[in-house]
């Protein structure tokens, strides 16, 4: 979640305020960026794992203000709805033991979630979307109490004219809703890999963690099925991007751009290019004016907040107010299980640092709409997409994983200093397994409906099953 607000009610004036703050703070931002005030330091990395609580039926349970009372856990907190939470990972550098320490850090708290969840007669699960929620479901008494999310949905609808959120998704089905408020967005959820990077090669970062999301939306790709409806291998893109839906500004195709988005093209002589969007080219939803010194960047931070690029730079600071960047990375899908998190974490980890070592930067040899194009095409049709890659050729995007971006994370990571014995597990026996049978999350949903029909509330409970034994995707049968 997003830092919390206290109050959900605007004047004009708090518009102006803001405003008046929000490029205060960009100025000083870019004042930084010249200067080179960032934090010179070594990849951090870590996540934060987006997920529902449920009831014994694998439907959506609104209850979790008491589960997080009894977690009581400060890496465990509230999301958009009553039955979301969301499990934090601390920093880990990126070396060693890495992966294996995400892995039991992550487990643990899973387990507490569970015992505790257990105490509620309820259940936890980690999906992209859940299989047993239904479009009624999404109502706002099952709105969290935080009024950030309370302002939150308040001003889209403003922005929005108060018409309705439309969500048209064309699959192998068709979905057509209308919501007069942004719960469907609590439908989506999601994996965010946030990689802490060097001022030098912030930029690099950036732009190749656009290239990447193609591989990355289908080797996670976990959310099928939208209120019964057969859609995408990865529904949450499109779900998402149409929860929030409103326009901005147009970029060069005259294309309107959404408040979640790829971007408009990638980043060229400054990390401040994006953060300029955001001041020139989003409107404001939540202008909380904060007493406190501009150089905590509190107003431009929390605008950032309210943007949802697929891949989002944010500005850290220490302490002592030192700041530091971070790419946040949140193509991925939650779920299916642990090992498989943790294994998706190190593709992207593994993949980011091997390309930005290249000679030929990769956004110099991919343009940017073809990497849009490429990361639609693959949340749509999964590892079975075609996608153009730096030859000028289209490529079956399951073979370009196999062939190219697999053993580029392996060397990315043991460069990194990675254990090479948690390389080999994470990347070439879970992640080189799943992709040689194709067996993401979204195909083993898919296969369960396939054979058994629309019986969505035992696969929820299989599915739950493997889940809580920590068993690897491609391991899983139907």
């Amino acid at each position: 979640m997003g830092r919390d607000i206290s109050r959900e009610e605007f004047s004009p004036e708090d518009f102006r305020e803001f405003h008046l703050r929000l490029r205060e703070e960009s100025m000083l931002l870019m004042e930084w960026f010249k200067d080179g005030a960032f934090e010179p330091c070594v990849e951090m990395c870590g996540f934060e794992l987006e997920m529902w609580l449920i009831d014994k039926n694998y439907l959506p349970l609104a209850s979790n203000e008491e589960f997080l009372s009894r977690v009581n856990n400060h890496l465990v907190v509230p999301e958009l709805s009553k039955f979301n939470f969301e499990i934090n990972s601390t920093p880990h550098q990126l070396k060693g033991t890495l992966l294996g320490n995400l892995e039991t850090e992550l487990t643990y708290l899973v387990d507490r979630c569970a015992h505790h969840a257990e105490e509620m007669d309820a259940n936890i699960l980690s999906v992209g979307i859940l299989p047993t929620l239904k479009d009624d479901m999404l109502t706002l008494d099952r709105l969290s109490s935080s009024k950030r999310y309370a302002a939150l949905n308040s001003q889209v609808l403003a922005l929005r004219d108060g018409k309705p959120i439309k969500i048209n998704i064309e699959g192998n089905d068709t979905l057509n809703v209308e919501h007069e408020d942004v719960m469907v967005e609590a439908a989506a959820t999601s994996l965010q890999i946030h990689l802490q990077v060097d001022p030098s090669t912030a930029i690099r970062y950036y732009n190749v963690a656009q290239v990447l999301s193609a591989p990355m939306v289908a080797v996670a790709a976990n959310s099928p099925y939208l209120f019964g409806k057969d859609l995408w291998d990865e529904t949450r893109i499109p779900t998402f991007e149409q929860s929030v839906a409103v326009k901005s500004f147009r970029d060069y195709h005259g294309q309107g751009v959404e408040r979640v988005t790829f971007g408009t093209g990638y980043a060229r002589n400054s990390m401040m290019e994006p953060f300029l969007e955001n001041l020139d080219g989003f409107p404001v939803i939540l202008p909380l004016v904060f007493d406190e010194d501009p150089s905590w960047l509190s107003h431009l931070r929390l605008h950032n907040g309210t943007i949802w690029r697929w891949n989002r730079p944010l500005i850290g600071l220490d302490s002592d107010a030192t700041p530091h960047i971070r790419i946040e990375h949140r193509v991925a899908a939650a779920g299916p299980s642990s090992v498989d998190t943790v294994a998706n974490t190190a593709l992207f980890l593994g993949m980011a640092t091997y390309f930005i070592r290249q000679e030929i930067p990769l956004e110099d040899q991919i343009s940017f709409d073809d990497s849009k194009d490429n990361f639609y095409s693959a949340a749509k049709s999964g590892m079975e997409s075609q996608v153009k890659w730096i030859d000028g050729k289209v490529h079956n995007l399951r073979g370009l994983i196999l062939d190219l971006f697999l053993p580029a994370a392996r060397d990315g990571l043991l460069n990194a200093g990675v254990d090479e014995g948690q390389v080999t597990y994470y990347i070439d026996e879970v992640l080189a397994r799943r992709v040689q049978t194709g067996m993401t999350g979204a195909a083993w949903q898919r296969a369960f409906i396939g054979k058994y029909g629309p019986q969505f509330q035992d696969m929820t409970r299989v599915y739950h099953a493997y889940q809580m034994e920590n068993t690897p995707i491609h391991e899983w049968t139907v």
